[in-house]
Parts: structure tokens; sequence; C-alpha cells
């Protein structure tokens, strides 16, 4: 990357290299863009170079950057008071709690407010081990679900390898049909199959001993693995049928990212399942990540079990009122501008049909999956043996997608294609075409 003529880019970049410690990184030898403002789908660095944001950072920008009402809220109650204490009663918290409590439906009486998507994984490990007085967390293989104690562990993917320090975890392997753990040739077989396993793994380890089955609605950091019919409604069966509590991570699916407010509410291909979880993680696009801000919708039965027990867990910074604010504001002008719809909408008629065209002109595209602003396009260098292509073909395809002005979330041997839900049908053209040369120029390498 060449040097910034801008002192203030310059400067950004020789601090992140002399100053920051960085996560899931090495330290040396970085050399990262050094973004300097945004506004929807775009963000700049400061030399005015502009860039697709096809990644929503991490995908959490979900409403698109500096929304003008959600800064408006957050300048607003910077005003009116900056911080409060979780023990006091304050309105916006209370705004918030229920407006993500009338999106989540009659089952669900009480929201726990963390600092993201970790933290608020942990709590809901911690209620399920309460309230059901028994240990073991079942959760996939192929997962991420955060980085504190518990969360990590629960992770399925090589991040829990150097963290295990948290007892009670077992994991399994879920439905990913491209390269099915379960010798599945079609969609319903291989949700059957992958909850015969499941369902195994809970006979071995002593159905007595689990209090919660993890899940991620649609596992997203793992390939944005879209489950396949009947998949859900069949875990939700069998944790009720064993006493297990069943936790749904949205931290990454939620909020309009899957084209729906929550994803384990859509229709994966055989009506919509009314999957009732009995506990909900939320962060990410609840507020866009604007302020950080996470928590776990609690059914009435787990908050009953807390009436006069004390929920030994809590944040200093639990609903921070900045981040109640923007979570408020972010509900709000979702619900206005039809946001969550619009994504639905981009997915199916603009984005899905798009990533399948490339894929059909590109044999090194072996599979595209997703819903909404949430895909996968995995590269292989054999469609028929469905090997991955090398790291090598990856850091390339990555370089000759910024140099076009992509900014793209590479994982393995994919892309993880996920704009803002306000990204428009012309953004999403333009996205396509870039990627489209990128590949292109990476294949005649």
């Amino acid at each position: 990357m060449t040097e910034s003529p801008n002192p203030d880019g310059a400067r950004a970049r020789e601090l992140d290299s002399s100053a920051v410690f960085h996560s899931w990184s090495t330290q040396g030898g970085r050399d990262a863009i050094a973004i300097a403002g945004g506004l929807g789908s775009t963000v700049w660095d400061h030399d005015g170079r502009r860039y697709l944001d096809f990644a929503s950072q991490l995908v959490n920008v979900n409403i698109g950057h500096q929304h003008p009402a959600v800064v408006e809220a957050i300048t607003r109650q910077a005003a009116t008071l900056a911080t409060v204490a979780p023990n006091h009663a304050n309105l916006v918290r209370g705004e918030a709690a229920q407006r993500i409590l009338d999106l989540a439906g009659p089952a669900f009486n009480r929201v726990f407010f963390t600092n993201g998507g970790a933290d608020a994984v942990e709590n809901a490990i911690r209620m399920a081990r309460l309230v059901t007085g028994r240990d073991t967390v079942l959760s996939a293989y192929r997962s991420y679900h955060g980085n504190t104690g518990a969360a990590i562990v629960a992770t399925g993917d090589w991040r829990r390898i150097p963290n295990r320090f948290a007892r009670g975890h077992v994991h399994f392997f879920g439905p990913y049909l491209y390269r099915s753990e379960f010798w599945a040739g079609s969609p319903e077989e291989e949700s059957q199959r992958a909850l015969r396993h499941l369902e195994r793994v809970i006979e071995a380890e002593g159905p007595s001993t689990i209090a919660a089955i993890l899940i991620e609605a649609i596992p997203g950091s793992s390939g944005v693995l879209v489950p396949p019919p009947g998949y859900l409604r069949g875990v939700r069966e069998l944790a009720s049928r064993h006493g297990i509590l069943l936790v749904i991570d949205e931290v990454m699916s939620g909020f309009g990212r899957a084209g729906e407010w929550f994803a384990h509410r859509a229709d994966f291909g055989d009506g919509r399942e009314s999957v009732v979880p009995d506990l909900v993680t939320f962060a990410k696009g609840s507020n866009s990540g604007y302020v950080p801000a996470g928590g776990v919708i609690v059914s009435e039965a787990v908050t009953a079990a807390f009436t006069d027990t004390v929920f030994p867990g809590g944040l200093t910074y639990s609903g921070h009122p900045l981040a109640m604010a923007a979570i408020v504001a972010t509900i709000d002008a979702m619900k206005a501008e039809g946001i969550v719809e619009h994504a639905a909408t981009i997915g199916a008629e603009h984005l899905g049909p798009g990533l399948r065209a490339l894929a059909e002109a590109h044999p090194v595209i072996g599979e595209v999956r997703g819903m909404g602003v949430f895909w996968a396009v995995e590269f292989v260098d054999d469609p028929d043996a469905r090997t991955p292509v090398s790291a090598a073909f990856m850091a390339a395809l990555g370089a000759a997608l910024r140099e076009r002005g992509f900014l793209p979330l590479i994982v393995e041997n994919r892309i993880h294609v996920a704009p803002p839900c306000v990204v428009t049908p012309a953004e999403v053209a333009r996205g396509l075409a870039l990627l489209d040369e990128a590949v292109t120029a990476v294949e005649q390498r």
C-alpha cells in the first residue's frame, strides 16, 4: 500500500502499527487502510479514496455509516446524561429493552444488556446453567461465539484451542451440505442426519447433564451456513424433549442482516418454523456498532427462576445510555425506512442472483450461499473435489479488491459478502462488477 500524502492518514497508520495491539493478528508487518469517514455503504481514507464497505466492517454496520437519526440520538443523549449505573432506572434503557421485546415476541419479557456479543453469550450460558442446575453446553464445531471465557470455548473453530480454560463444553457438527459430514445428498437428508448426530451426542453425554444447546441461527464466521429445512425446528424439539435450554446466537445474523429482524424466524425452505428459543443473544446490528452494546433476550420461564434468586452477573456499563439511545434510534429508523424489508429484497433480487451469476462464470467459485445481505462465496481449486484455494490466492484476491475500492471480509477460502442493509441496487451492481474483475485478474495470474 502506498504511503498516504495526507499527514493524518500517515499518522493514523504509524500509530496503528506502533501503539495498537491487534486482535487475531500478528503484531508485525501491518499495512492497514486508515479509514477517515463514511456514509451509507461507503467509507473513505484520509486521501479521499472511497471504498464500498461490503463487509459492513465486521458484519455489524447494518444501518450504514453515519445514519443521521442514530448520530443525532447519541449526541442528544450525551448532552442529557452521558452515563448512568445499571442499578438505576433509566428511560432510554427501558425504551431500548421494550423495542427489542416487541421484536422478539410474547415468549420473552426481559433484556439483560451487555457490552457486546461475547459477554451476551457468556451471560446466557450462566443463566442456562443456573436455571437447569446442569453444567454442559453443546455447541457446533463450525461456530464463533466471542472472545470471553466460556464464549471462546463454546466457539468451534481454531480460536478455542489456545483458550481452553472453561469447563463443560462439548461440540457437535451442524449441517453444511457443500462439505457434508454425513454423506448427505440433499438439504433434507443433511438436516435429518445432522439432527440424528446431535441426538446421539445428547444421548452419549447424558441428557441430564446438559444445560444448553447454543447455536447461531445462521453460522456466520464459519461460512454463512444457512440451515436446511427443519433443522432449527428439530434442534428445538430435541432441547424440549430433554429439558435443555435452547440458546440462539443472533449476534451476527439479527437486526436485518438476513432480511429478518431475527434470522431464526426466517423461512428456510419449509415455511416459517416459528422456532422459539429460551434465550437469544444479540449485539452488532442492534445499533450498528455506533456505541458498543449487546444483550440477552430472556424468556418468561428463565426470568421467573430469578424472581427471588439473585442473578450473579452484571456489568458497569450494562444498558449504557449512549448505546441505548443508539438502539432506540436504529430500530425506529429501520422500521420507518423499511430497511429490514429492503435487505430481504436486495438479497432476493440483486445480491443473490448476481453472486450466482458470478459462480456460473468462474469455476473457481465452488458455492454461493446466503440470504438478505449475508452471503458467502467459497473458492475452490477443483470444483469436483471442492479443494479450497490457497491462502496466497485469497491474499491476492483481497489485494485486488482493495485496489479496486471494495472492502472485503475474507475468511479462509471465502469472501463473506455483507454490505449494510441500506445498500442500493446500483451499489450492489458496482460491487459485483468489482468482484468479477478481481476474480478474473487473480485467475489470469
